[in-house]
C-alpha cells in the first residue's frame, strides 16, 4: 500500500498516524481495486507485447507451421503529480481544541485520494477503445439496467472472467440502478443494501462516485497533462488490465515558513496511468443516451 514520507509530526504518534493514513487510502481509492498497481521508483514502465498466437488442431502428422513472432513496445510515463498544501498559523493551532495537523492531514489524504481516483477514472474512460451507448435514459432508468449490463459483457466476451469486472457510475445513476438491483432477487438486493456505495452485481464491482467526476477537461490542474472528453460518460472494464503507478505513494511534508508563524504542510504523489494498447478494448467507454 501507499507509504508516507519523512515528516516532523510533532505531537502525533507517527505509527498510529501512518496506519490511519494507510487505512484511508485502502478504503478510499477505487484505482487500487480496478488497476494493476506499480510502486517501483521508475519514471518509465515498458510493457512489450507480441503478436497473438493461434494454435490449430489437425490430424496426426507430426508437422507444424512456423509463424513469425514480433513485439511492440508500449510505455507508461510518470508525467503527473497529485499535490495539495496549506499553511496553518500558530494562533490557529493554539486556539484550536483539536490537533489541527492530524485533522487536516486526514482531510488532505481524502482530497488527494479523490483527485487521484478522478484522474484514473477519466483516463480509463478517455483511453479505453471499447465503446457502448446506452438506451435513452441511461442508468437512471431502472428498466435499462439489465440490458446495459448484458451489452457491456458482449464487449469483453472471451476474456478471463476470473479477474473480475468493474463499473464506475456517478451518484445520480442510483436513481435507476438501486431499484433495478433491489428488484432482481433477494441476494442482489441484500448485497446492495449492505454494501452501500460499493455494490456487486454478479462478478461486477460497481463503484459509485460523486456527481461531476466524469468531465470534459483540457490539460489543467485537474487533469494534469491529460485531456478528457467524458461529460455524460461512464466506464466499464476488466480489472487489472491497466496500470496505475505512484512511486513511493503519497508523501507528507511539514515545514516552517519565513515571515509567518505556524507551519506549512503538504501532501503529494507522482502518478502515472496507462491503458495498454493490446488490452485497450477491455476498457469500455460508456456514452449515456
Amino acid at each position: 500500500m501507499n507509504t508516507v514520507g519523512t515528516s516532523t509530526l510533532s505531537g502525533v504518534n507517527k505509527i498510529l498516524f501512518m496506519e490511519t493514513f494507510q487505512e484511508i487510502l485502502k478504503k478510499a481509492m477505487i484505482a487500487e481495486d480496478i488497476c494493476a498497481v506499480d510502486r517501483s521508483d521508475s519514471k518509465y514502465i515498458t510493457n512489450p507485447y507480441g503478436s497473438e498466437p493461434t494454435a490449430v488442431v489437425q490430424a496426426v502428422a507430426g508437422t507444424y507451421s512456423v509463424s513469425a513472432w514480433t513485439t511492440t513496445d508500449d510505455n507508461l510515463t510518470v508525467a503527473d503529480e497529485i499535490v495539495y498544501g496549506e499553511h496553518i498559523f500558530g494562533f490557529e493551532e493554539v486556539f484550536s481544541r483539536i490537533d489541527l495537523k492530524a485533522a487536516r492531514f486526514e482531510q488532505m489524504a481524502y482530497a488527494c485520494s479523490y483527485a487521484l481516483d478522478k484522474w484514473v477514472i477519466n483516463n480509463l474512460t478517455e483511453d479505453g477503445t471499447g465503446a457502448y451507448t446506452t438506451p435513452v435514459g441511461g442508468f437512471t432508468t431502472a428498466g435499462n439496467f439489465l440490458t446495459i449490463i448484458g451489452n457491456l459483457f458482449t464487449k469483453v466476451t472471451g476474456f478471463a472472467a476470473r479477474m473480475g469486472y468493474y463499473l464506475v457510475l456517478e451518484s445520480g445513476d442510483l436513481a435507476g440502478v438501486w431499484p433495478a438491483m433491489a428488484s432482481n432477487g433477494f441476494v442482489t438486493a441484500d448485497n446492495a443494501l449492505r454494501e452501500g456505495m460499493l455494490m456487486k452485481y454478479g462478478n461486477i464491482d460497481i463503484h459509485v462516485v460523486r456527481a461531476g467526476t466524469f468531465v470534459d477537461e483540457a490539460a489543467t490542474t485537474v487533469s494534469g497533462t491529460k485531456t478528457w472528453t467524458n461529460l455524460s460518460h461512464r466506464v466499464f472494464g476488466v480489472k487489472g488490465v491497466t496500470t496505475y503507478c505512484a512511486p513511493r505513494g503519497l508523501t507528507y511534508e511539514e515545514k516552517g515558513v519565513s515571515g509567518k508563524t505556524g507551519t506549512e504542510i503538504d501532501v503529494w504523489a507522482l502518478v502515472g496511468h496507462r491503458v495498454w494498447n493490446n488490452k485497450a478494448t477491455l476498457t469500455v467507454d460508456i456514452t449515456l443516451a
